[in-house]
């Protein structure tokens, strides 16, 4: 397996700073201001059954959420929510895309490991112009070799980025939170998968672990990510 990893790509969202914990807060707020007409988890249920329904429609990231929440609302007040209602969703939402950067225990100390391997790319889905701001704002932006906001992560989408910025999928590595994302579908174009658990999950998100996959690893935080590349490039 000696030299056979040449490229090595992050997830950004939960996997180099905090993201979904601001998504919670909101799904809280939204919750507490349509206590009277539906309870919590009735309502948080609809909210992502909202979420799947739109997300071939508006993609992934925070206007998206925002739009959802705003017609699961109409849906459970049956069109009279109160326009006091949607101007707060929308206002949390405006707060959502400004809500500063805060980078994960052992980011920057992944990044500089995954650096001594060989080319190092971010790869991230969501709204453009606020995966931008986060990449900017982090401070690691001008660290990587590349950088990909796609609109879904998906093994075409993978080998196309790895073959364009590397050697190909199979000499490529993919390190994220997400196991339906990050893992699985890298895994499927030939490359390797490391899934980093981050404690909060979007149900969205989740899916079952390839464990009969060689290619497939998971470690407990970033901290963990030197030693596996040292023992996955041993010759």
């Amino acid at each position: 397996m000696s030299n056979t990893l040449t490229t090595i790509a992050f997830d950004a969202d939960d996997t180099l700073w905090h993201n979904e914990r601001f998504f919670y807060l909101t799904q809280d707020r939204f919750v507490t201001l349509l206590a009277d007409y539906m309870d919590g988890p009735d309502l948080k249920a609809l909210l992502v059954a909202a979420e799947r329904r739109n997300i071939l429609h508006y993609g992934f990231g925070v206007k998206g959420f925002v739009l959802s929440m705003i017609e699961t609302a109409l849906e459970v007040t049956n069109h009279k929510v109160p326009g006091k209602v949607i101007a707060q969703l929308i206002d949390a939402g405006k707060e959502m895309l400004a809500y500063p950067i805060e980078l994960l225990p052992f980011a920057v100390e992944a990044v500089d490991a995954a650096k001594s391997h060989g080319k190092v790319l971010i790869i991230t889905k969501g709204d453009l112009l606020d995966q931008e701001r986060k990449i900017a704002q982090s401070g690691l932006g001008d660290v990587f070799d590349g950088v990909e906001i796609v609109s879904d992560k998906v093994p075409d989408v993978y080998a196309r980025i790895f073959s364009q910025h590397g050697t190909g999928s199979a000499q490529g590595m993919m390190i994220g939170n997400s196991m339906k994302s990050d893992v699985v579908p890298m895994i499927d174009a030939g490359g390797w998968g490391v899934f980093v658990p981050h404690g909060i999950a979007w149900e969205i998100e989740r899916a079952d672990p390839p464990v009969h996959s060689p290619r497939y690893h998971t470690i407990p935080n970033l901290g963990a990510l030197s030693a596996l590349l040292g023992d996955l490039t041993k010759g």
